[in-house]
């Protein structure tokens, strides 16, 4: 239980900080080797992520709704619903999208190692 707790709190300061549109709060809790992936498919390793600000993105809300947390001992996986209102270049870019994070201990504290962003589907009862 209290490595779900950590976890979820990494999960909150990353969303803080990218609500915030604040590299250097990200730059604290993303691994080296880091790797993102958009939800076009894009990768993005870890210093493109954290340069995303400079380069016209803009967070004006950022939730990861409904996360799920499976603790695998020095590593856990996230998933959820990523809710954003976000704009690159002044273009809407918001949405709500699946998402899956994986966070490791690599010494006594959790950092975010990488995430998939996903079209989120509809899953229809027939």
């Amino acid at each position: 239980m209290a490595a779900q707790t950590a976890v979820l709190d990494l999960i909150h300061d990353w969303t803080a900080g990218e609500e915030g549109n604040d590299a250097e709060r990200l730059d604290a809790l993303l691994t080296d080797d880091f790797a993102g992936v958009g939800p076009l498919g894009f990768v993005l390793g870890r210093k493109q992520w954290l340069e995303r600000f400079r380069k016209g993105l803009e967070n004006h809300k950022f939730a990861v709704e409904e996360p799920q947390v499976r603790d695998y001992g020095g590593a856990a996986v996230v998933v959820g619903v990523l809710a954003q209102e976000t704009s690159l270049k002044g273009e809407d870019k918001s949405g709500r999208f699946s998402v899956t994070l994986v966070a490791v201990r690599p010494d006594d504290r959790w950092r975010l190692a990488h995430l998939h962003i996903g079209v989120l589907q509809e899953v229809s009862s027939r």
